[in-house]
C-alpha cells in the first residue's frame, strides 16, 4: 500500500470530500487507513465496557476506516498527488511525488 502511517492525506470522493488529515493508522490486509478528523461515525459503548478499560458507556464519536482509493497523498508543496517508487544509490526504495518528482 502507498499510503503509510504518518502521510498528510485529502479526501477525494466522499461525504468528506476536501478535507486534510493524518492518516493515524494503515491497514494494508483490507485496504484501508484510519485518517485524523475524517469519517466520524457514533459508536454506542455498552456501560460493562468500563471494566474493560472505556471511561464509560454511552454514544462515542469516533473515526471509522476510508478506503485507500478515497483519499491522495499530499505532497510537499501542498497538492494531492500520485505515489511512485525509485531506487536510491543504496538500493533502498524510496516514494516519490508523481506530480513534481521529489521525495515524500
Amino acid at each position: 500500500m502507498k499510503v503509510h502511517k504518518g502521510d498528510t492525506v485529502l479526501v477525494v470522493s466522499g461525504k468528506d470530500k476536501g478535507a486534510k488529515g493524518k492518516v493515524i493508522q494503515a491497514y494494508p490486509a483490507t485496504n484501508k487507513v484510519l485518517v485524523e478528523g475524517v469519517n466520524r461515525i457514533k459508536k454506542h459503548v455498552a456501560n460493562s465496557a468500563t471494566q474493560r478499560g472505556a471511561s464509560s458507556g454511552g454514544i462515542v464519536t469516533q473515526e471509522a476506516p476510508i478506503h485507500v482509493s478515497n483519499v491522495m497523498v499530499v505532497d510537499s508543496d501542498g497538492k494531492p498527488t500520485r505515489i511512485g517508487y525509485r531506487t536510491d544509490e543504496n538500493g533502498k526504495r524510496v516514494r516519490i511525488s508523481r506530480k513534481n518528482g521529489k521525495d515524500i
